[in-house]
């Protein structure tokens, strides 16, 4: 757990300093947010009730932009060898770039959401519901977008790769989420899924470390 520890804050840290890619994923989901309005109208009732689809589309796709690099920086620099030379574990490298991924990238967009929300007429009785969806399923987003990152490494044009490997996997959170919405604003209950969100995190959790884990290995050998 030390050592866990000690890499999230490494990778954390290193990520802050330069910023790229925080930056650029949160400033896409804004952008994306703000210009959709532009496209389809003004019209309050229209923005509802696409609201929900396109808050979770643009955080998906937020997610997705900064994904391609989890691992590449440390795979090219040899810092992954020095790792697991050092006796760090492959599971404990996967799931310590997952978590500080998702606390540069999945946190800020949980952060911004709201505002989103307002500009976009979400209604008002499902804001609580957004939140929480996000706060469930933008980790199941990292932790298996992190999978695809492991299997693509050291792969030629890894960033469509990575789209193709792990776009069919984001749907059943993305179905879950903005079902769980869309039935907070038509007054109906969340819960069944909201329910099957946490059900997506609690199997992905100890699942994605091991198969990003079980990639690493297979590519540095």
């Amino acid at each position: 757990m030390r050592a866990l520890w000690h890499l999230i804050r490494r990778d954390l840290t290193l990520v802050l300093r330069s910023g790229t890619d925080a930056g650029a994923a949160l400033a896409f989901f804004v952008v994306t947010v703000t210009l959709f309005p532009f496209g389809i109208g003004p019209e309050p009732e229209i923005l509802g009730r696409v609201a929900a689809g396109l808050i979770w589309v643009s955080a998906l796709l937020a997610t997705l932009l900064s994904m391609e690099r989890l691992f590449q920086a440390d795979y090219e620099d040899g810092t992954l060898d020095q790792l697991l030379l050092a006796g760090v574990s492959a599971e404990a490298i996967a799931m310590a770039k997952i978590a500080a991924h998702w606390l540069v990238t999945g946190l800020p967009l949980l952060i911004v959401a709201p505002v989103m929300a307002a500009l976009i007429q979400l209604p008002a009785g499902a804001y609580g519901v957004m939140i929480a969806s996000l706060a469930l399923g933008t980790p199941v987003l990292s932790l298996i977008g992190g999978i695809g990152a492991a299997l693509i490494l050291g792969a030629r044009r890894g960033g469509a790769l990575l789209a193709l490997l792990v776009l069919p996997l984001f749907v059943p959170p993305l179905i879950f989420a903005v079902g769980a919405i869309d039935a907070a604003a038509l007054g109906l209950s969340p819960r069944p899924n909201l329910l099957f969100l946490a059900g997506l995190l609690a199997a992905a959790l100890p699942l994605a470390p091991v198969a990003a884990a079980a990639a690493i290995r297979q590519v540095l050998d």
